[in-house]
């Protein structure tokens, strides 16, 4: 039942998003606000399909969390390409951090350009944190939530990525409080996998960090806490916990006591 589900979901999906994908580009001349309620609307619809075809649906907790004015960052665990569709429901009109080459998508890169995402071009080593702030920046000063993913790429559940500079450098630069946002859609949506499973995936926006401590600081408590949420959520969905690697002992130190 899973395997034939995932298959008529699939069949459906991409054919309504080809769809959507062509006969939506009339948007593009349209106000960027109003377009982005047109992305909402082909979002819901993906939802329905989700309920309809995979029995798969979600709950939120935490919501009070989440701030209801103003600028603030966002940094959301990554498992699957759930969590990406469901962005612009679960907050109101985010910029997103993303790849720079994803916008020379042809079609989907319109979209993301007129959106007003913040695209980071990662070759150029030296300017990507300063081009990230740059844009974020921008988006602050449009009161809009910022998006990012602090380990960088998608990451499957049980599996331990470290987490990256860039979301301690905007925390101290734009000096916002950060959202943790925890969830277990890999569990029902896997990282690249054709089987979906029906349930309910759950997200958690946690308690923010509130701007005043140091970089480092900062981005050892996101991690912390996000990754305690995280893995709280998905043994509740019956996954396995994060396998962090074993620290390294140097060569020559003495062995912890037990």
């Amino acid at each position: 039942m899973t395997v034939a589900r995932s298959l008529l979901f699939n069949i459906a999906f991409f054919t309504w998003t080809t769809v959507c994908c062509f006969g939506l580009l009339w948007m593009l001349l349209l106000p960027r606000r109003q377009m982005v309620h047109v992305v909402e609307w082909y979002l819901r619809t993906v939802y329905f399909l989700e309920r309809a075809i995979l029995g798969l649906d979600y709950e939120v907790r935490g919501l009070e969390n989440v701030p209801r004015n103003g600028s603030y960052i966002l940094a959301a665990k990554h498992q699957s390409a759930w969590e990406t569709m469901k962005l612009h429901l679960l907050i109101d009109d985010p910029a997103i951090i993303l790849k720079r080459e994803l916008l020379f998508l042809p079609i989907w890169g319109w979209y993301a350009a007129k959106a007003r995402m913040i695209a980071v071009d990662r070759s150029a080593r030296g300017r990507a944190i300063a081009s990230m702030v740059e844009g974020a920046a921008r988006v602050k000063s449009e009161g809009r939530p910022i998006v990012i993913f602090p380990q960088g790429t998608r990451t499957a559940i049980g599996r331990y990525l470290p987490y990256r500079v860039g979301v301690g450098v905007l925390y101290k630069e734009l000096d916002l409080p950060i959202v943790p946002m925890a969830l277990n859609s890999g569990v029902y949506w896997g990282r690249r996998s054709f089987r979906k499973r029906s349930g309910k995936i759950l997200v958690e926006f946690l308690p923010p960090i509130e701007p005043g401590l140091g970089r480092d600081a900062a981005l050892a408590e996101l991690e912390t806490r996000l990754e305690a949420a995280t893995d709280r959520l998905v043994v509740e969905a019956g996954g396995p916990p994060t396998q962090k690697p074993a620290k390294q002992v140097p060569q020559g130190a003495p062995a912890a006591m037990p």
